[in-house]
């Protein structure tokens, strides 16, 4: 299909239309890259500074200290395990747990011993990924002048690597495996072992279902029954909602360059 010929004085005229959308997006990207660039990366470091925070909660008039949080351990399901935990940062420093066995109705007691700590490391962890973080971010002051988007976007990338991380520390943390768990010395409690069975060992996870064996000190147990209860920890539910809101303001930013970006043929950065 033929297009009809444009005369010559219609081709400077869109040219110059051109030019001055193109001097218009460029002036509008030169913007984002000197003050909104630097707005989000300030709202950035106030979200995680507060975050880090959380994780370091000191006891009032004792700043040296860990602040010691009891929390009631809790099933929506069954009550066969009961329990109150202490958390003093990144460590459960005591417990105190009651299991009744479904079937003889005995009350088993556990403790944490008191010269043992269980470290939690996936707090720990997260906590790291939080000042690695704030790290990257306190690298671009306010008298950084950011040149390309492209820039940006490799900060934000770093950034929203490092709460990915931490997220997923908290989200899905590692656990100890049976025998970790058995060799720790952090219970009093000892059930004797089972071999009247066949022993087929079990994988890795602390979670098995009831029939799992594994071996210690040369003798086999078995899982005769898996209670699982939980506690909520608010402060660290806290620190979820920070790196969501975070990992959102990063994602904003770099939505916004691409957005620029579009307007050209080519990348302009």
């Amino acid at each position: 299909m033929l297009h009809p010929q444009r005369s010559l004085s219609e081709l400077p005229k869109m040219s110059a239309a051109s030019q001055v959308e193109r001097a218009v997006l460029v002036e509008e990207f030169n913007w984002l890259l000197k003050e909104e660039v630097h707005a989000v990366l300030k709202q950035l470091q106030e979200i995680l500074k507060e975050a880090s925070r959380r994780f370091s909660m000191s006891t009032p008039g004792l700043e040296s200290q860990l602040k010691q949080e009891n929390f009631i351990l809790g099933s929506s399901t069954m009550d066969q395990v009961k329990g109150v935990l202490t958390l003093q940062g990144e460590a459960l420093t005591q417990a105190d747990i009651n299991l009744k066995v479904a079937k003889s109705g005995q009350v088993l007691h556990f403790q944490l011993r008191e010269d043992k700590q269980w470290k939690l490391q996936q707090i720990q962890d997260a906590r790291n990924h939080v000042n690695q973080a704030l790290l990257l971010l306190n690298s671009r002051d306010e008298t950084y002048q950011f040149k390309t988007g492209a820039e940006v976007n490799k900060l934000m990338d770093a950034v929203m690597l490092q709460l990915t991380r931490a997220r997923n520390r908290l989200t899905t943390p590692a656990s100890l495996t049976l025998p970790e768990l058995a060799t720790s010395g952090l219970m009093l409690h000892v059930l004797p072992p089972n071999t009247t069975k066949n022993f087929k060992p079990t994988g890795s996870s602390v979670l098995h279902n009831p029939g799992a064996m594994f071996e210690l000190n040369n003798n086999r147990f078995e899982v005769s029954h898996v209670h699982k209860v939980e506690c909520v920890v608010p402060w660290l539910s806290d620190t979820l909602v920070f790196f969501t809101i975070s990992l959102q303001l990063c994602q904003q930013l770099k939505d916004k360059i691409s957005v620029f970006s579009s307007f050209w043929n080519y990348r302009p950065f």
